[in-house]
């Protein structure tokens, strides 16, 4: 766990704790590093890997195929972690990366009523089902049905799939058709 942006209340042991148990909840197996970090380190990230001059809430950066996901769009990997991305020394595996923005999730948090803590939860979570290999741009529902479910499960608000299909971010609109 990185945390190069402070957010009150977050410490290091609060998100590995909680990174070990959304971990445990969604069944994935391996080594994952988070980084909580500035939009404009983000920004770059997205700039970098998906070609996207934006900051975003979060990036994953998964070992097994050595591309970086967020919202269905995949580029070539490379993590910001200090770790190989071989065999761990534990004898067990390097799984990925989750980079998070601080700033948004401290707006996002604010503009939803709940902690930043809470939201960055959300948000590794949310990395964390990526790093699975879901794609709620393209499952058909899958990740939703499952972040909603492992959001309960872990005592968190509102899933990041959810609230974004409610405003209407990732929904595409349904074609007309003519009678």
């Amino acid at each position: 766990m990185i945390l190069r942006n402070k957010v009150n209340g977050l410490s290091v042991r609060v998100l590995e704790r909680f990174a070990a148990r959304a971990q445990r909840a969604a069944g994935l197996r391996g080594d994952v590093d988070v980084l909580v970090t500035s939009s404009a380190h983000l920004r770059r990230l997205n700039r970098r890997f998906r070609g996207k001059d934006a900051a975003t809430d979060v990036l994953s950066f998964p070992c097994d195929n050595g591309k970086i996901h967020h919202g269905g769009a995949e580029t070539r990997r490379n993590s910001f972690s200090k770790t190989s991305v071989s065999p761990c020394p534990s004898g067990g595996c390097r799984t990925g990366d989750i980079a998070i923005s601080a700033e948004i999730a401290i707006r996002n948090a604010r503009r939803l009523g709940h902690s930043a803590i809470e939201e960055i939860q959300i948000l590794i979570l949310h990395g964390l089902l990526h790093l699975a290999g879901y794609d709620h741009e393209t499952d058909a529902g899958a990740m939703a049905r499952k972040e909603a479910r492992l959001r309960r499960a872990l005592g968190l608000p509102t899933a990041l799939i959810e609230r974004n299909t409610a405003d209407g971010t990732h929904r595409r609109p349904a074609k007309r058709r003519r009678s």
